[in-house]
């Protein structure tokens, strides 16, 4: 076994744990997905994916992350590509790297709980790409990943739980020690442990101590590492985790990471060697080449960095995880708040500490940051969000540590009622987690396949299931516009239109050139008319104005 310079996809799980644990050294993953999300609001295209997918496929790092979190929902709403499309396109170019994805426990890819058999279903379908499941619960609720983790391993995929981390009070060792406990009793001992520190948290002691309190009671358990850098400060936490046991370490390309996602790929190995840890099969020369060419790329993708750039400190006392960050100063400046940030930050620092110090991490980042704004537009808890009553009535799991506030649950909960009753009649006969009834997939395949006038694939149907309208408008986009991912990023994104005799040439991922040559554009008051030639096929499109094209 440790004859082998890196893990394979063609390894067995069981193969993959004892290899892990026999080879001395660090291993290293890189999480373009969390970069993208981080970094870049979720818009990194596939073109640029590809483009150095062979350069990253010979680095050999442990695994790629390159699904999961917001980026299914988010390339299905931009337009991007089919989930299943992206997987199948990075399966092919990067044969001898893991693939790893992001899972949300029972909240799959979404904001909200699946039945059982969907998340089933959803798991075993992309099971077929992905062979490490990284899945968290935002309120560290590990009864919530029990069926998504166990359909991972029916499917034979590598698992890894992940106890979200924060500060304050109730964050001690302890808890989270137990935390490991309860993982280790309801998924198993066949794991990797993984820490997500999603928020830049802590301090290298910090999370040195956390690492060596869960060794010292798992002596034998492998623990990974996902960081943020949003501080600027992970490299020196990636490395105390290291220093106290932590076999696998996230990080980014230093050509493309910016100011929020993983520590950089190249500081990391060049750190770890320093301090005397290894990175077994790991081929410094084409990370290098792979940052040459992001360098080029990155700057395609300015226009979604968000209004501030550079390291944020004051994530120590705000705590929003690099994505929801970038999202919350884009929604701020929407809203016209971007002034008033420093009051939208107070109060999101109020509102967490009200409602139990908890993890800010997607869904509760998203309900934490849209009560803030809420509160700072109408008044406190005067217009609260659905998704605020949903937590409040227990719907996502029990509180970790104090619950909220009577007034507040008072406020929340009889907020827009007609009914007349009490918060704690509410909560009575509302509350706890729901046993959602099984999906009816035959009903929903039918509402589908009327709405798409043909049979569904299983896989349109699985998206559709999670999120019916998006998933409905992406799969008649692409029959109306055909494969528009293989697009170029500075032509998908470019603004202003193009004009008549412009040839537009790109390649595929095959290598195969296409020409498209604008032919006419007529304007009217609500519409474009473009008229244009395909590989020499004549096509004309009528959209409307202001319409993604």
């Amino acid at each position: 076994m440790a004859e082998r310079e890196r893990v394979s996809p063609q390894m067995r799980t069981a193969e993959i744990l004892d290899f892990l644990r026999a080879v001395p050294g660090v291993f290293l993953t890189n999480n373009e997905r969390d970069l993208s999300q981080s970094d870049y609001m979720c818009r990194i295209m596939p073109q640029t994916t590809l483009k150095v997918a062979p350069y990253r496929d010979a680095t050999g790092y442990f695994a790629f992350e390159i699904f999961g979190g917001a980026t299914v929902h988010m390339d299905l709403i931009k337009k991007q590509i089919n989930p299943f499309e992206k997987l199948r396109l990075v399966r092919k170019a990067m044969p001898n790297t893991l693939i790893q994805g992001l899972c949300r426990g029972k909240n799959l890819f979404g904001y909200r709980p699946y039945p059982d058999n969907v998340v089933e279903t959803t798991v075993r379908l992309f099971s077929q790409y992905i062979d490490v499941w990284r899945m968290y619960d935002f309120l560290n609720y590990i009864p919530n990943l029990v069926v998504a983790a166990n359909a991972v391993k029916e499917a034979g995929k590598l698992l890894m739980p992940c106890i979200c981390f924060s500060t304050g009070e109730g964050h001690t060792d302890d808890f989270y020690t137990k935390k490991v406990e309860e993982v280790l009793s309801l998924l198993g001992e066949n794991i990797i442990l993984c820490i997500k520190n999603h928020s830049a948290l802590g301090s290298p002691a910090r999370i040195a101590s956390l690492v060596s309190s869960i060794r010292k009671r798992f002596p034998e358990l492998l623990i990974a590492y996902h960081g943020h850098n949003t501080d600027g400060n992970d490299l020196a936490r990636l490395v105390a985790a290291v220093q106290e046991g932590v076999k696998i370490v996230e990080v980014s390309d230093h050509g493309f990471g910016g100011s929020y996602s993983q520590a950089p790929a190249l500081t990391a190995i060049q750190n770890l060697h320093d301090y005397g840890f290894q990175t077994p099969g790991l081929s410094v020369a084409p990370l290098l080449d792979a940052s040459d060419v992001l360098r080029r790329e990155r700057r395609l993708y300015e226009k979604f960095t968000g209004p501030f750039h550079g390291f944020d400190p004051t994530v120590k006392r705000h705590k929003l995880p690099g994505g929801a960050l970038r999202i919350a100063m884009e929604q701020a400046e929407n809203a016209g708040l971007l002034g008033r940030s420093h009051e939208l930050f107070s109060e999101l620092i109020q509102v967490r500490k009200e409602l139990g110090n908890l993890w800010v991490v997607t869904p509760g980042s998203q309900i934490l940051w849209a009560t803030a704004m809420s509160n700072v537009l109408n008044g406190r808890y005067e217009k609260p969000v659905d998704d605020l009553k949903r937590l409040l009535l227990g719907r996502y799991g029990p509180f970790p540590f104090e619950k909220p506030p009577e007034w507040i649950y008072q406020k929340v909960l009889e907020s827009g009622r007609t009914d007349g009753k009490k918060w704690n009649v509410i909560l009575a006969e509302e509350g706890g987690l729901q046993d959602l009834a099984d999906e009816d997939f035959k009903a929903r395949r039918l509402m589908l396949e009327s709405a798409l006038k043909r049979p569904a694939t299983k896989e349109e149907l699985c998206m559709y299931l999670q999120f019916p309208r998006d998933a409905l408008d992406f799969i008649k986009f692409e029959e109306r516009f055909g494969k528009t991912w293989l697009l170029p990023p500075e032509v998908w994104f470019h603004k202003g239109g193009f004009a008549d005799g412009t040839r537009i040439s790109f390649a595929d991922e095959a290598g195969k050139t296409h020409n498209i040559d604008l032919i006419s554009t007529r304007k009217t008051a609500d519409t474009v008319q473009t008229s244009l030639l395909v590989d020499y096929h004549f096509q004309t499109y009528k959209t409307k104005r202001g319409a993604q094209q």
